[in-house]
């Protein structure tokens, strides 16, 4: 495994980073913390949980496999908040409660509180919001965060899903305050969707943010398993969610490029999906979030690979460059726009 750096902080990751967020609501619990063994032993030093997923099993399952592992010192923990979580704090999270979720300070200190008993651990790496919220000033979001940081319950904080500019004006606000800065940023980005590279992947290389996408699979539509005029098979994400969005002529004609390449050199589609991820400098680590150790497997072999300069061209000319034949960016980015401070 070779270890890049994490940003300005100094840490060393690897280059894939494991999402758990299956581990607990679709991969039992003990199958789960077989699939963290083994990418420990792989190399990865990096979990991805949020408080949300599987209404805070996730973290559970997560703080066992730390436990029994025996390896929470040498592992990157990496979690989130702003959603509601049901088990953080019945009171709280009562639906008529407005501050059970959200950006404020209130609520993240009790979700970052809440977060640190399901992990079972006393800090928590790298603390993220888990979408742009509009209806917090930055400064709040941003002293609250800096609290953690100076009271040991986090490391750093980082942030999910933001427009550049949102990321800019939370590094000066930052800058102006003498809070932490967000060290790392989390955007959707794959060959589905390439719209961070207009603007939000510079950002990020100006101010030294680390980034660390999720989605390079654009949720198995780019592993092969879905072609053209099949639809959804049984047991799929997409069949369990009802979910179409993603089957147009468009995404297709990237997805049938991706399978040709693949069969031409030999190796699954998820493998050079993820290497097409990997290759862009401002990628830090890339997130991957397999349901069993045969699909943990296929993805860490995708860091043996390197693509040529046909096959980015062939990639480049199926999905150009800034484009989105599936608006993953736009819909994560946006989503609480109108709450915006007026």
């Amino acid at each position: 495994m070779n270890y890049v750096p994490f940003g300005r902080t100094g840490l060393k990751i690897s280059p894939l980073c494991l999402g758990c967020l299956n581990f607990g609501p679709t991969t039992g619990e003990s199958e789960s913390v077989a699939v963290i063994g083994r990418a420990v032993e792989l190399g990865i030093n990096v979990l991805d949980v949020a408080d949300v997923y599987g209404g805070g099993d996730n973290e559970r399952v997560v703080g066992r496999a730390l436990r029994e592992l025996g390896c929470r010192e040498r592992m990157i923990v990496a979690t989130k908040f702003t959603g509601r979580v049901a088990d953080a704090d019945p009171a709280a999270a009562h639906p008529a409660d407005p501050n059970a979720e959200g950006a404020s300070r209130h609520h993240i200190m009790r979700a970052c509180e809440a977060s640190l008993r399901r992990l079972g651990t006393g800090h928590i790496d790298l603390y993220q919001l888990h979408s742009p919220r509009y209806d917090v000033a930055a400064d709040e979001t941003l002293r609250a965060l800096d609290d953690l940081v100076r009271a040991g319950k986090i490391r750093y904080a980082g942030s999910c899903n933001d427009p550049a500019w949102k990321l800019a004006a939370a590094i000066h606000t930052a800058e102006r305050s003498g809070a932490a800065r967000l060290v790392s940023e989390q955007p959707p980005y794959s060959l589905l969707d390439r719209a961070v590279e207009r603007e939000l992947l510079p950002a990020a290389q100006s101010y030294d943010v680390a980034v660390i996408p999720w989605g390079p699979l654009a949720n198995g539509m780019l592993t092969g398993k879905y072609r053209r005029g099949s639809g959804a098979p049984a047991g799929t994400r997409f069949a369990d969610r009802g979910q179409t969005d993603h089957f147009t002529d468009a995404a297709y004609r990237v997805v049938d490029v991706v399978a040709d390449l693949a069969a031409a050199r030999g190796c699954t589609a998820s493998q050079l999906a993820l290497a097409w991820c990997r290759r862009h400098p401002a990628v830090t680590s890339v997130i991957i979030g397999p349901r069993d150790r045969a699909q943990l497997e296929d993805n860490v072999a995708s860091l043996r690979m390197e693509l040529s300069t046909d096959e980015l061209a062939t990639l480049d000319r199926a999905a150009p460059p800034g484009s989105s034949a599936v608006p993953y960016y736009l819909k994560a980015s946006e989503a609480w726009q109108p709450q915006r401070l007026r």
